[in-house]
């Protein structure tokens, strides 16, 4: 039957024991799964990238769920390690990480993947289909470990970081993202019966939470709170809002000032939604914001978080601009009918809309944690904000499709109200500059090169020098 062999290599600019030192870390493999692909690991049988580890993932082909499972079958310190597929969608897999010494500081890494699929001369046609996936997402990983091997890893202070809030879409990113840099993570989490060695129970609605159990911390990051954009915004949606951000961050505040050593550092989510409606004018952390529902929610949940400066603690807000990864948020739910041709423009499309890459919200978040000079408000947004019309027509360009619709302004009232004004129609041209004025370079300071990156689509091929 055919075999195929598909071959990916990068040069890096780290010594091959770093880059390969790095792939055994804890998180490397959610770091290197690409926001797009149909995969979560869910299970894994030993440490590491040892031989015998097994991990297990699901995935879905086509829409139908399935579950990955592959095994560590060879193992030579510093030269490579290869697994196998044991079940799955592959008549056969095998995946070769060979790592190339070319000089003490530089390396090549070359991923080598051989395959079969199923169904023997059926599924021919569908070759072509699996080459093109193969490229997107080997294209992403090579990136992502280039510039985390050239930029970030061996040139950060480790901490001990505990984090809130680690299930939702930032969270799921930053996690291994922290992880692999080389910090250490404990994840505060809501099942009581989850054992993990990095987990510590807690519930905020009913004040239980033991800070000192973890152990010192360096920095705690709280990123809870519910969606805002789903559904209208009735009283009971309104008050689950505000309680979902508030009640969390009290007794966060509350414990940690209570603690035997308490963190050097707080870092709070919070929102753009602070502004409010700006119109066209450029709004900065010292900006003054419109009164309006999720206004007044940013406000009291960044003043509940200012409580931790009375303990010594660092407090940092994250307003955070619409943040652009196809694993959650606004680009979830646009991804779909844009990749159909249905791409729609909201109203008359001039209002501003502030974004920001996953890969800056995470960069973002590490430039803080190391530099202590940057507290109080930080926009966690692009230099770039774009109207609406500018980013539907970017999407869709993106996407290589058509974006012919307008949602007009009395249907969106109609539909959400007061959600739909304050988060669809509302204006927020949001610069970054307290991230500018620190000396934080963007990853992706346009809105192609992160569009590109997080949907694997080709203006990630144009990125120079960065993911």
């Amino acid at each position: 039957m055919t075999e195929k062999v598909f071959v990916r290599k990068t040069t890096i600019h780290a010594p091959v024991s770093a880059v390969f030192a790095w792939h055994a870390r804890d998180g490397a493999i959610n770091r290197l799964t690409p926001p797009w692909a149909p995969l979560s690991l869910v299970a894994r049988k030993g440490r590491g990238i040892d031989k015998g580890v097994e991990v297990t993932f699901k995935i879905k082909l086509f829409g139908i769920p399935m579950i990955w499972k592959a095994r560590h079958i060879d193992y030579k310190e510093n030269a490579m390690f290869r697994d196998c597929q044991v079940k799955g969608p592959f008549a056969y897999w095998e995946h070769s990480h060979l790592f190339h010494e070319k000089s003490p500081n530089v390396t090549v890494m070359e991923d080598q993947v051989r395959c079969r699929l199923p169904f023997g001369i059926f599924i021919l046609p569908f070759y072509g289909y699996a080459q093109r996936q193969l490229e997107r997402i080997f294209f992403y990983r090579h990136q992502v470990l280039k510039y985390d091997m050239e930029n970030r890893v061996g040139q950060i202070r480790k901490q001990r970081i505990l984090i809130s809030g680690g299930s939702g879409t930032i969270g799921k990113a930053l996690i291994p993202f922290l992880k692999t840099c080389g910090h250490e993570v404990i994840r505060l989490v809501r099942d009581p019966d989850d054992q993990s060695e990095d987990a510590l129970f807690w519930d905020p609605y009913k004040n239980i939470l033991d800070l000192d159990a973890a152990g010192p911390v360096d920095a705690i990051i709280s990123l809870n709170g519910m969606d805002i954009s789903k559904g209208r915004w009735n009283r009971r949606q309104r008050a689950l809002i505000v309680d979902s951000r508030v009640v969390s961050t009290r007794v966060l505040v509350e414990k940690m000032k209570r603690m035997t050593h308490p963190p050097a550092t707080f870092i709070s989510a919070s929102a753009i939604g602070f502004y409010g409606d700006g119109g066209p004018g450029r709004l900065t952390e010292e900006s003054v914001p419109e009164d309006c529902f999720i206004s007044r929610v940013c406000r009291q949940w960044e003043d509940i978080s200012f409580g931790a400066q009375t303990a010594g603690i660092r407090p940092v807000q994250l307003r955070i601009g619409v943040v652009l990864t196809p694993a959650g948020g606004a680009l979830e739910r646009m991804y779909l009918p844009f990749l159909m041709g249905l791409g729609t423009r909201l109203s008359h499309g001039g209002q501003y809309m502030s974004w920001i890459g996953m890969e800056d919200v995470l960069g973002s978040i590490l430039h803080i944690l190391e530099n202590k000079g940057i507290s109080g408000p930080v926009n966690l947004t692009a230099p770039e904000p774009v109207t609406n019309d500018e980013f539907t027509r970017t999407l869709a360009r993106v996407l290589d499709r058509p974006a012919p619709f307008v949602l007009p302004k009395a249907l969106v009232l109609a539909l959400w109200g007061d959600m739909g004004k304050e988060t669809l129609l509302a204006s927020a041209r949001v610069i970054p500059e307290k991230l500018i004025k620190s000396g934080y370079r963007f990853v992706h300071p346009r809105l192609e090169m992160a569009l590109g990156h997080v949907l694997g689509r080709c203006a990630a091929e144009h990125v120079d020098g960065t993911i």
